[in-house]
């Protein structure tokens, strides 16, 4: 086993929590290869972990043991699945002061941030710890005489995980808690940059009772992720994969899938529009778009990225949200007043840095920030950044920019609005802030998104259907039946009776 810096270790109230080795078929073992991979903290740039560098040589025998469980669990009653995932959710919650720990040395979010995503990740585990025991199915009249048509829904089988760094615990157990509740097993594959997080959850959900080899946890570095995901997605076995990351990944797993036609659900790329019409109440929409736009630096798939404000309060506006933008504390997650912390991977300087360049040679203004900060630990560090005049020709227009910077974009009509709005191949949020209550809904139904919101930065809920539309991926993530959907099989039975009654 790889050891521990004492950074983290002296800061976990149970170093028990903490575990660096790959979990499979309720073992926790290191990878055939015998390779290990150094685990960063973004804040410092400093290994403080390692893990075990699994391949794709490891796959086949956490997909058997994952089988081979889901013999037995598939037919566990839907009150006992729903028991197990309250019992995981209790002791995710008891141990939130350690896994947000982790979450802030793996991802470098803040503390409060870290706590934030725990309670939101949890959501999910006590959603569908309901929903477990709401699997139903139909009958229907039938149209010939004798005849009696009707449905039952059944689990999958096993089904593969592959989740981002961003939202590490959130993104795992918004997978995991609906396949668990619908009777199927899993093998997760999280990022290279978080395996912790998810090894810790392994640990948890053996602690809840959970039969070995229900869920399954294979770490690997950035150079195997193409050979072990795809080694997942062709395993025949394996029945569905659900993906979170970018629009490119996401296209080369969906042809690796379909090789065995596979279920799939992708949640892709986003560059989210943000519009503030004349009539918004412009501190509710700078409220929220700081949350949204500044919450883990940037880095979240739903996150503002482009922001229309109509001409009527555009510097009004501006000049709002850049002096909240300076009040924000950067620094490493630990620190209690921090409020920003480092992104999460270097080559997110390198893009953040190359779109405000980009914005500038198109004649875009540095309102505040724009630079990357140098002076804090060797830490991923950029300013939040807001450019203001931006046009369609720059970067920031047309590609996602998962770091600590907005570009304010000014429109006239609302019809312009719409078309800039839409003007992106991507279709995974968009929002909008107006008074008027007939354009909110001509927004709803022409802003072409799988989630809109409506005076409203936040449309993430365990209870709302999370997914989008267009290069930005299809199924559904969370919700109320259609998410756990995501995991059965309807089976139709067509009954002849003999004789008339």
């Amino acid at each position: 086993m790889g050891e521990i810096s004492p950074a983290i270790d002296s800061k976990l109230k149970h170093p028990e929590l903490f575990r660096n080795q790959a979990y499979v078929n309720g073992k926790w073992i290191e990878a055939k290869s015998g390779k290990r991979f150094d685990i960063i903290d973004p804040g410092t740039n400093e290994k403080f972990a390692s893990c075990p560098d699994m391949a794709a040589e490891d796959v086949d025998d956490a997909v058997k043991a994952a089988h081979e469980a889901f013999l037995a669990y598939r037919t566990f009653t839907p009150r006992t699945r729903a028991d197990l995932l309250a019992k995981f959710d209790a002791l995710i919650r008891e141990h939130k002061d350690d896994l947000a720990t982790i979450l802030v040395f793996e991802t470098g979010k803040p503390l409060a941030e870290a706590y934030g995503e725990i309670e939101y990740a949890t959501s999910f585990t006590r959603w569908f710890a309901g929903e477990a025991e709401r699997i139903q199915g139909t009958t229907f009249p039938a149209a010939m005489p004798g005849r009696r048509i009707f449905t039952i829904k059944q689990p999958l089988g096993v089904c593969a995980a592959l989740v981002p760094w961003n939202f590490p615990i959130a993104m795992v157990l918004r997978k995991a808690s609906a396949a668990l509740a619908a009777g199927c097993t899993m093998v997760a594959k999280p990022s290279p940059e978080t395996p912790l997080s998810a090894l810790t959850l392994a640990y948890l959900a053996e602690k809840a009772g959970y039969p070995k080899g229900v869920f399954n946890v294979l770490p690997t570095t950035l150079a195997n992720t193409p050979s072990l995901s795809e080694a997942l997605c062709r395993h025949p076995t394996v029945k569905k994969v659900s993906f979170t990351g970018s629009t490119r990944v996401g296209k080369i797993l969906s042809a690796h899938c379909a090789s065995t036609l596979k279920k799939l659900t992708l949640e892709l790329g986003g560059n989210c529009p943000f519009v503030v019409f004349d009539d918004a109440n412009l501190d509710q929409a700078c409220d929220a778009l700081m949350a949204l736009k500044f919450r883990h630096a940037g880095q979240a798939c739903v996150t503002a990225n482009r922001v229309y404000v109509q001409k009527g309060v555009y510097d009004e506006f501006a000049a709002l949200l850049a002096a909240k933008t300076q009040e924000i504390r950067v620094g490493h997650g630990m620190d209690k007043s921090t409020t920003m912390g480092p992104v999460t991977v270097p080559t997110g300087l390198d893009k953040v840095a190359a779109q405000v360049e980009d914005a500038k040679k198109h004649g875009g203004v540095v309102v505040t920030g724009g630079n990357r900060i140098t002076s804090l630990n060797n830490g991923y560090f950029f300013e939040p950044t807001i450019i203001a005049n931006a046009t369609q020709k720059m970067k920031i227009a047309s590609e996602e920019t998962f770091g600590p910077l907005l570009a304010l974009f000014p429109f006239d009509t609302e019809e312009e609005a719409v078309k800039l709005a839409n003007d992106t191949s991507m279709g995974l949020a968009s929002y909008c802030f107006t008074k008027n209550v007939d354009r909110i809904w001509r927004m709803f139904e022409n802003l072409e998104a799988g989630m809109i919101g409506l005076n409203s930065g936040n449309s993430s809920a365990a209870e709302s259907p999370f997914g989008g539309i267009k290069e930005s991926g299809f199924g559904k993530e969370s919700g109320k039946d259609v998410a756990i959907n995501e995991y059965l099989i309807t089976k139709t039975g067509t009954l002849t009776l003999e004789g008339q009654y």
